[in-house]
């Protein structure tokens, strides 16, 4: 099944994933800004790039304190994973529906606005696969930590010894 000792490293992976990718939509995003005329989309896009690198610092530590943290990574991840996606369809109807190379900010490169696209969804993917090992973690470790039922040593719904019933007469 699945234990908290196989959780830790899947979580590790997929929170450095998921702080990376928000750090790389925020560089990008910060050059479009810099280059040139900025949208209400690529000001959304920095903002919730900046606030995820602050915000998803918790959820390194995380794995290791699950009773601690996972309630409140576990917020975080469902906002974020609902701001991200909103990101990515802004994105995706920047540079995909209309024509890239003069949306937001016009004339430069669609590859770099592609790739901004690209991080944002993997920031998105990485914060809702979080979740769930959020979830599964917290549940591993509480089923781990919970202490074993008792169980007595009589076979098959017998009585035990001490338990017999009399009949008064």
């Amino acid at each position: 099944m699945f234990s908290s000792s196989v959780a830790r490293p899947l979580q590790l992976i997929t929170r450095v994933m998921q702080w990376s990718s928000a750090v790389i939509v925020m560089g990008i995003t910060s050059y479009f800004i810099h280059r040139g005329p900025r949208g209400q989309h690529i000001i959304y896009q920095e903002v919730i790039s900046t606030m995820s690198v602050v915000f998803f610092l918790p959820a390194f530590i995380s794995p290791f304190m699950p009773t601690a943290l996972s309630k409140f990574v576990l917020a975080i991840d469902v906002i974020f994973s609902y701001l991200w996606l909103t990101a990515f369809i802004f994105a995706a109807q920047d540079y995909n529906l209309n024509n890239c190379y003069l949306h937001a900010p016009p004339f430069l490169d669609c590859s770099k606005k592609k790739a901004n696209e690209a991080f944002i969804f993997l920031a998105f993917f990485f914060t809702f696969a979080g979740m769930f090992l959020e979830v599964a973690s917290l549940w591993a470790s509480r089923r781990e930590s919970a202490p074993a039922p008792l169980r007595e040593k009589n076979g098959h719904g017998a009585v035990p010894a001490t338990a017999t019933t009399t009949t008064a007469v």
